[in-house]
């Protein structure tokens, strides 16, 4: 891909906000296709455009990642150079959400419904759950904790089996993420519709601003467990491609996947608490 080829991965990482930029680009060019030739199946086909964009970047980044646990002997380092490829990846993905949710917020409603209508029909099902387990009196942390955990199991397999696979459920999370924020956007926009000048402009920048927050305040760190759980299976497929099975650098390689799934595991357990706890409380 042309835009995919002026990228330098190992550059990405010094550079994450450029991410945000590839990641909206990506993201729109797929909506507008999908829209435009796949008109009917758009709200999985431009999360598979948008997928297909982004893998040889992704994958790129997991192999240099890997890399640098074959050489590295220290563990701190290593750790924090994974950092450095995880907000890659939070970028992207950033950018995919921000790309999504601006066409979802600004299209004619014709058009959004038919666009995101299994992500609709997804938000549909997870809010209805969501009211059995608090009508029933059920632990609605370990149900939101024990989900994330499923999502992160699929990007760790995801990942280990097709290299940069992860990047597929995390786009697919990123338009139902764009849809559940524009929803509220355009629920709630119709009460400073009316007003003008800098009235509206304030309501504007209020429910944008009250949208987004609604969902990334536990939504970032959630996010950013799934990246981390996702680039630990990337490290080991690579490893394995790499014919390095069962050799001491491999084991290795398994044990700072390990810590990485652990980490993970931590961000997941903070991420389910702000969600029960803190974002009611604010929104």
């Amino acid at each position: 891909m042309v835009i995919e080829s002026l990228i330098n991965p190992s550059k990405a990482e010094g550079h994450p906000f450029e991410m945000f930029i590839i990641g909206a680009i990506y993201a729109s060019i797929a909506t507008f296709l999908s829209l435009w030739i796949f008109k009917d199946y758009a709200s999985l086909v431009m999360v598979f455009l948008t997928v297909i964009a982004s893998v040889p970047l992704v994958y790129s980044v997991i192999r240099i990642e890997e890399e640098k646990d074959s050489t590295s002997q220290s563990e701190t380092f290593l750790l924090k150079e994974h950092g450095k490829a995880v907000m890659v990846f939070v970028f992207l993905f950033l950018g995919y959400l921000a790309s999504f949710t601006v066409w979802f917020s600004v299209l004619p409603e014709s058009i959004v419904t038919n666009m995101f209508n299994v992500q609709l029909e997804t938000i549909r099902a997870i809010n209805s759950n969501a009211i059995v387990g608090l009508s029933t009196g059920g632990d609605f942390l370990m149900q939101i904790f024990s989900n994330n955990i499923k999502v992160m199991i699929f990007c760790i397999l995801f990942a280990f089996l097709f290299g940069a696979g992860a990047i597929f459920i995390l786009t697919w999370n990123a338009s139902v993420i764009a849809a559940a924020i524009g929803t509220f956007f355009r629920n709630n926009i119709s009460v400073y519709s009316e007003a003008a000048g800098l009235g509206k402009m304030t309501g504007y920048f209020h429910i944008g601003s009250t949208s987004v927050l609604r969902y990334m305040v536990h939504g970032i760190p959630e996010i950013a467990a799934y990246f981390v759980a996702g680039l630990a299976g990337g490290i080991i497929s690579v490893a394995v491609i790499r014919h390095d099975f069962g050799t001491d650098k491999f084991k290795k390689i398994v044990m700072d996947s390990i810590d990485l799934i652990v980490i993970a595991i931590l961000m997941l357990v903070v991420a389910a608490a702000v969600e029960v706890f803190v974002t009611p409380r604010l929104f």
